[in-house]
């Protein structure tokens, strides 16, 4: 892509937030509460910063700082300042203006002993600030979790200013967060667009296609329920994702 002149720096801000729900069944509570244990684990702070350190290295950024923390009893955040490396001080050099960009990762897992459903939801943010896009990641964010349910929201704010004036309110093309997500992952997800073009507002919304049941029972195989069971519980999960999706209650 040929780079814009522009007047000064690149005053405009771009933020992505990219928020998976993963759902699993469980049907003890001894049971859920192994599955929350489970993914607590997998998914704790040193794993999520080795996930936003590689996003920071893919947009091209530099970090500058970590700050990560576990809860009791469960959950995770994980917070980076990042920065272009162009705008990092170097030797005896300073620069005067550095970037206000950061990544953010928080993970909230649940259950409800009524449903025997338990919920996996993971939150992140990346802000920057000037050339750099956070779009690319968006392949290995879905990639780094089983995700069931994604949502996503983009937005190009401020303005910044070419060699001869004139304002520019975003400094890339875009027409939907999708086109920047692989066809083969698209393919697997029902997926949904609201955009505002005038506020370059982008919000789309993937819910999985296909429930491999297997995949979603934590500590049973799948063949030890008889028939009706399993039907009973792809259905109970189904309507789960679909009111997850949605945002309301549905059912």
């Amino acid at each position: 892509m040929e780079k814009l002149k522009l007047y000064g720096f690149n005053n405009l801000t771009k933020a992505l937030s990219f928020n998976i729900y993963d759902v699993c069944y469980a049907k003890t509570p001894r049971e859920q509460r192994d599955y929350i244990a489970y993914i607590d684990e997998q998914y704790n702070s040193d794993r999520l910063t080795d996930i936003l350190t590689h996003v920071t290295e893919m947009i091209g950024a530099r970090v500058l700082n970590i700050s990560k923390q576990d809860y009791d009893p469960q959950g995770a955040s994980v917070t980076l300042l990042v920065a272009e490396d162009s705008m990092v001080p170097v030797g005896d050099t300073v620069v005067a203006h550095l970037d206000k960009s950061h990544v953010t990762v928080h993970t909230y897992p649940e259950y409800h002993p009524d449903t025997c459903l338990a919920t996996f939801r993971v939150d992140i943010d990346v802000a920057t600030c000037g050339a750099i896009t956070p779009l690319s990641t968006l392949d290995y964010l879905i990639g780094s979790f089983d995700s069931d349910i994604i949502t996503m929201d983009y937005r190009v704010r401020g303005f910044t200013r070419d060699v001869t004036g004139r304002k520019l309110f975003t400094d890339h093309r875009i027409t939907s967060i999708q086109d920047y997500i692989d066809d083969a992952t698209l393919r697997r997800y029902d997926s949904v667009d609201i955009n505002v073009y005038e506020a370059n507002l982008f919000h789309t919304k993937m819910l999985i296609k296909e429930i491999d049941l297997q995949n979603y029972l934590f500590k049973t195989d799948v063949y030890e329920l008889p028939p009706a069971e399993r039907l009973a519980i792809t259905d109970s999960l189904r309507r789960e994702m679909i009111e997850i999706f949605s945002g309301r209650n549905i059912y």
